[in-house]
């Protein structure tokens, strides 16, 4: 990578963190904290703590997180654990400072464009190479000393948050404030891994050359194929050797790939599977006129 373009990537990356810092602070401000709702993670633990004593929450953001940062540094890097705290302490002052509209009393579009935009500002700042959220953090520093899965860790930690909530706040604050944290962990999810929703193919057949063609001339996309041997239960093959086909391809394009394949072998193995991200290749090419 040249320097030229090494640095357009960390411009771009800084302006998604003060997009995201900007985005969390308007959800927050806008929407939560006016309702008195709350969020899951570090985030709702200080929307909580707030609620209850009074304390402003810009000064309870920097503090709760102060452990998540040095968790950054310990479990990534450096740079990661700087980037987090400055992104950290922009946030904080943006919400002590700067005043934002309070736009909606109505609790449901409180939970879910207060979860859209918190959730927002949380993913593009993950994008941008640093949390302002540090939940993740602490449940990938518990999974090597626990049985539950980082996953398992997150949604444990959550549900006590709500179950607290629950009890200061009332039962259906608490309820709401769900809402806010699916709204949330959604609006992440899509940030994060995309919206286009890529999915990996594998298919074995003996008629791969075929497939191989249908995929590359008509879907034009790139395949990959893998040298495999021939194995199923005690049925024994003159030739074992067979290729294996691998290809990403739009959501869009799974339905149309499985259909032609059936074509050429009714009988062929097909697996597929989610992916969260893809760089390069042709998996981003539209399929205009195909």
């Amino acid at each position: 990578m040249t320097r030229k373009t090494s640095t357009r990537t960390e411009a771009s990356k800084i302006a998604m963190i003060v997009a995201g810092i900007i985005s969390a602070a308007f959800g927050l401000k806008g929407f939560l904290i006016p309702n008195h709702f709350i969020d899951g993670g570090v985030t709702g633990i200080s929307l909580l703590v707030s609620s209850i004593t009074g304390w402003p929450l810009s000064i309870l953001l920097f503090i709760i997180n102060i452990p998540f940062i040095w968790l950054g540094y310990k479990r990534v890097d450096r740079i990661f654990a700087l980037k987090t705290l400055v992104a950290i302490v922009v946030l904080a002052l943006i919400l002590f400072l700067v005043e934002f509209p309070d736009i909606t009393n109505d609790k449901l579009l409180t939970a879910v464009f207060g979860g859209f935009f918190l959730g927002l500002g949380i993913g593009l700042a993950m994008r941008g190479g640093c949390v302002i959220d540090g939940t993740e953090l602490l449940a990938v520093y518990i999974n090597p000393k626990s049985f539950l899965s980082i996953g398992q860790i997150i949604l444990v930690i959550n549900i006590v948050i709500f179950c607290i909530a629950a009890f200061f706040l009332g039962v259906e604050s608490a309820m709401y404030s769900i809402l806010t944290y699916l709204a949330a962990s959604e609006t992440i999810n899509y940030v994060i891994q995309g919206f286009d929703e890529f999915t990996a193919v594998t298919i074995i057949s003996p008629k791969s050359e075929l497939i191989k063609n249908v995929i590359m001339r008509h879907l034009h996309r790139g395949v990959t194929v893998y040298k495999g041997e021939r194995g199923f239960g005690k049925t024994v093959f003159e030739d074992k050797d067979i290729d294996i086909l691998f290809t990403v391809i739009t959501r869009l394009d799974v339905q149309r790939l499985v259909t032609r394949v059936q074509q050429i072998d009714p009988n062929a193995f097909i697996t597929t599977h989610s992916v969260s991200e893809v760089r390069g290749g042709l998996v981003k090419r539209l399929n205009i006129g195909h």
